[in-house]
């Protein structure tokens, strides 16, 4: 009778188990599936070429342009912004952290450097506009009031703890071992950092550079606060533009009307954007594990 207690007891958390699993896949589900009909019914109405080449995006003009281009540059030379700060000054810090800090300094400089994580984004926005964009007008005049520089930058800061973190946990789950026949070999301290605990670590590394990628790439109040909503087709950091993020966040505030083609236009955008990271993800798996295979 017992045997058979605990038999039903195991099936009922093995089952609790499962669902809790089986959960996060059927939203994963649901969410792909509202995309797509959402965007299926937009794409009924504009084409998908001209949503893929049109220079221009007015959908909320009279003379309407569906093209999703201008908001794609805008998102793509944030992120690019973000992460040319973010992945030199996160990597150097876990490695810091992990190879030449104390553990007393561990403890006390990973917490405080965490603490970033847990500001909330508006107030990253409003720091970009009133504090980092006029201290860049001074070195950078031709700067617009708002710009694709000062929000970049400010994600880049935003995400360090994320990379920093992340990367920290990975290089300090390296053997021991590792290090010591390293330094056994004659090896200096600066030399088993970079070729040997960096490159054994390097899928937990990447695994960071993943996740702080896709929160720059899906951040919202950041540029919508600070890069302005201007979509236009441009690299030039020191003028406004909008991001996918942020003409959703445009659209979504209540005054464009359910069901009309410029509503449907924020499934579509959102629909690009998961699929642009989506592949990003497979490309960034695909290189964890071929760089994995040469370490083996």
């Amino acid at each position: 009778m017992r045997k058979r207690y605990q038999w039903i007891k195991e099936k009922l958390i093995e089952g609790a188990l499962f669902a809790s699993a089986l959960f996060s896949i059927f939203v994963t589900a649901g969410i792909i599936g509202v995309l797509f009909f959402e965007t299926y019914e937009f794409f009924k109405e504009v084409s998908i070429l001209d949503f893929l080449t049109d220079t221009q995006w007015t959908p909320l003009f009279t003379d309407k342009h569906f093209g999703i281009l201008p908001l794609f540059a805008g998102t793509f030379l944030t992120t690019a912004i973000a992460i040319l700060v973010a992945l030199p000054i996160g990597l150097v810090s876990a490695i810091y952290l992990s190879e030449y800090a104390s553990d007393r300094a561990r403890n006390t400089v990973k917490p405080a450097l965490e603490i970033l994580a847990a500001v909330p984004t508006v107030v990253y926005g409003y720091f970009a506009l009133l504090f980092v964009t006029p201290i860049l007008q001074r070195f950078i005049p031709d700067l617009s009031g708002f710009n694709a520089l000062s929000p970049g930058i400010v994600m880049g800061i935003m995400i360090i703890p994320i990379i920093a973190s992340l990367s920290e946990d990975a290089m300090h789950a390296v053997p021991m071992g590792l290090r010591e026949g390293a330094y056994a070999l004659g090896a200096a301290k600066f030399q088993v950092a970079t070729r040997v605990v960096v490159p054994a670590a390097f899928s937990g590394i990447a695994a960071s550079f993943i996740l702080g990628i896709s929160r720059a790439v899906g951040e919202t109040m950041v540029v919508a606060i600070a890069a302005g909503q201007q979509p236009r087709l441009t690299l030039n950091p020191l003028v406004p533009l909008e991001t996918v993020t942020a003409y959703i966040v445009q659209v979504s505030l209540g005054d464009t009307p359910t069901g009309t083609i410029e509503y449907k236009t924020i499934f579509a955008a959102g629909m690009g954007l998961f699929t642009v990271t989506f592949v990003l993800n497979i490309v960034s798996y695909w290189l964890k594990k071929r760089f994995r295979e040469v370490y083996e």
